[in-house]
């Protein structure tokens, strides 16, 4: 019978806890059991194991990103909704440092996160708007790999000299979405 409060959603909200508090260690049904306060044999009976909560988890994370840009280049169109979108992503990687690093690099193998892809995927689109086919696929590339490249880097202290790390966003961003 399963325990009086707990669910997959509530396991994820307890597996998101635990992500915070190790900056993004690779999760383990024994901490988050205990995070919960019960024996890891009891999360089986809200998900089938780990690789269940990792997807659930992942999935979330992508839709927690995803939500978060599509808000920042709602109203946007062009080079604005791109210069929004490496912002947004950024500072969702800098106010959740933990959560970052869990983000999935490749989410395939589960149709939660294949479709939770999907939307930060459209969202990437919207932000490349009149750009098609291969130069579109180019062009999210190079936003993907410069907004995470910088906000790796900057999160993990990459970045010691003296010099304004927001301008050195600003101008990286300038370089990267044309006029």
């Amino acid at each position: 019978m399963p325990r009086a409060g707990l669910s997959p959603e509530t396991l994820v909200a307890i597996a998101l806890e635990e992500v915070d508090a190790t900056g993004g260690a690779q999760l383990s049904l024994g901490a988050v059991a205990a995070r919960a306060g019960v024996r890891p044999p009891s999360l089986y009976k809200h998900v089938a194991g780990l690789p269940e909560l990792e997807a659930l988890v992942g999935a979330r994370l992508l839709d927690d990103l995803a939500t978060t840009l599509s808000v920042a280049v709602v109203d946007r169109r062009g080079a604005d909704a791109a210069r929004a979108f490496l912002h947004a992503y950024r500072a969702w990687a800098l106010r959740h440092p933990g959560r970052y690093r869990a983000l999935p690099v490749q989410p395939s193998g589960d149709p939660r996160l294949e479709a939770a892809a999907e939307r930060l995927l459209a969202v990437a689109a919207r932000a490349v708007d009149g750009l098609e086919g291969d130069e579109a696929v180019h062009a999210m590339r190079a936003m993907r790999a410069a907004a995470h490249g910088f906000a790796a880097l900057e999160s993990a202290g990459g970045f010691g000299m003296a010099v304004d790390v927001d301008a050195s966003f600003d101008r990286l961003v300038e370089a990267l979405v044309p006029r």
